[in-house]
């Protein structure tokens, strides 16, 4: 009897999450069938009145993650930089070759010949 019950649960437990990878897989293709209408109903719109289609993009520049990382560091560092002069040094000197300036120990190489930067 124990055997009989153990099975009818696994067999229920099965089915349950059957039925709730079905319920998500038919949400998704619903939400994705309402998106699709949406853009084609914008699209047709677009074309009865004459003006280009034109495509949804996300409006954002890469750089301006980037940007936001250098100046929150900045921010946290500006504390730090005041506990001693060579540090501030250091700093800079980092700085300026991430911005493309002298590198450090730049003067100390003597295999190549310097060149302009184009």
């Amino acid at each position: 009897m124990n055997e009989i019950v153990a099975g009818v649960i696994r067999l229920v437990v099965r089915l349950l999450i059957v039925a709730m990878g079905v319920v998500l897989f038919l949400s998704l293709l619903a939400a994705m069938l309402v998106f699709a209408l949406v853009w084609a109903l914008r699209a047709a719109w677009a074309r009865l009145m004459g003006r280009p289609v034109t495509p949804w993009v996300m409006r954002m520049d890469p750089r301006t993650g980037f940007s936001t990382v250098f100046r929150s560091r900045e921010r946290w560092s500006a504390s730090w930089r005041g506990a001693s002069a060579a540090s501030d040094e250091a700093i800079d000197e980092t700085a300026a070759s991430r911005r493309g300036g002298v590198l450090p120990g730049a003067a100390e190489v003597t295999d190549v010949e310097a060149r302009d930067v184009r």
